[in-house]
């Protein structure tokens, strides 16, 4: 299918899932930013789906109503993301690297953390592993967004048979030890493992490309998924935070809430290191040229944690960062215009 198709496919797609209440809450969102009337703002957010192929929350979190039209045209979307991922990556991408158990054992040399599939472990294999750590992570085998994922004191599981039973009832059948991230990490929020998220094209000549990197705290929360209540913020290259924290609220914060370490300027750990591991990880997916990984920092180094055949996109909003053009022109430098020009 070519992008012209691809392109008029989501359009439909989201026609057909309009949802009136949805559209009207999305634009009283952008209120906040904005004193047009709310029908002028819905009239542009729909205008802005179709001139910039831009889904409604792109509109809401990245402020597009207080943006010229030269402004707008520089930000990635998540329709053109789900372009990228339909085009770049092969039929196979979501068996390859959805498949957390599969993915555990295709990386286990980077992962850095142990293990169970409590599916196929026996009572007593579940047991042994419980009684080496003090804490785990369940979660589901195939699960996306953070969604499902439970931390468990293993002092609080009287019996591993019925815990273990549990665990299949609740689909939650992989069981991981809790990283222990690096102390800065800890300072930063030590409630959640914060994780960098790395977002990669690896060209056919075989040259990696680094579009964006991204902090992802917790904030409040076991887990730091922005979907589940965490914050963000981009990274320079060199693996610094160059802006305030913000949550899928919209709210900004200069210093985390919680333990009042201030974001910008935060300097993640072994970032040289993160670098080398993708850049090793990227070149065991040969048809998935464009992901997005997922990275833990422990004190002796980085933790694969996962890798997304369909990232996100990450950019900061301009209320919080002063700065009012996106990263499309990242995308375009790695992957080239064609796949991203929508005249196709």
């Amino acid at each position: 299918m070519d992008q012209k198709q691809l392109r008029v496919q989501y359009l439909f797609n989201r026609a057909r899932r309009l949802n009136p209440t949805q559209l009207i809450d999305i634009a009283k969102g952008v209120k906040r930013v904005s004193k047009a009337p709310l029908p002028v703002i819905i009239a542009d957010m729909l205008w802005c789906s179709v001139r910039y192929e831009m889904a409604f929350r792109d509109y809401l979190v990245w402020d597009i109503r207080l943006l010229t039209a030269s402004e707008r045209k520089t930000w990635m979307t998540h329709p053109k993301a789900f372009r990228l991922n339909s085009t770049l990556n092969g039929p196979d991408s979501r068996a390859i690297v959805g498949d957390k158990i599969r993915f555990l054992n295709d990386f286990a040399d980077l992962i850095g953390r142990e293990w169970i599939d409590a599916a196929t472990a026996s009572d007593d294999e579940l047991a042994a592993f419980l009684a080496r750590h003090d804490r785990v992570i369940a979660k589901p085998a195939g699960g996306e967004g953070g969604a499902g994922i439970s931390i468990v004191a293993t002092a609080d599981v009287d019996d591993p048979a019925v815990f273990r039973q549990s665990l299949i009832n609740n689909d939650q059948t992989l069981v991981e030890e809790v990283l222990q991230q690096h102390p800065d990490l800890d300072r930063l929020y030590p409630d959640s493992v914060n994780t960098v998220r790395m977002i990669t094209y690896r060209d056919p000549h075989g040259t990696l490309h680094v579009i964006a990197s991204v902090l992802r705290i917790g904030n409040g929360s076991v887990i730091d998924n922005f979907a589940s209540g965490g914050m963000f913020t981009m990274l320079d290259d060199d693996g610094v935070a160059l802006y305030p924290g913000v949550d899928k609220q919209s709210n900004v914060y200069p210093e985390h809430p919680i333990t009042g370490t201030t974001i910008t300027g935060f300097r993640v750990p072994h970032f040289a290191k993160i670098l080398e591991m993708v850049e090793e990880a990227s070149k065991r997916l040969p048809t998935i040229p464009y992901v997005g990984w997922d990275i833990a920092i422990t004190a002796n180094g980085p933790a694969l944690i996962e890798a997304n055949h369909n990232s996100s996109v990450f950019q900061m909003k301009p209320t919080a960062s002063g700065v009012r053009t996106g990263l499309l022109h990242r995308y375009r430098d790695a992957i080239g215009p064609g796949v991203l020009d929508k005249r196709r």
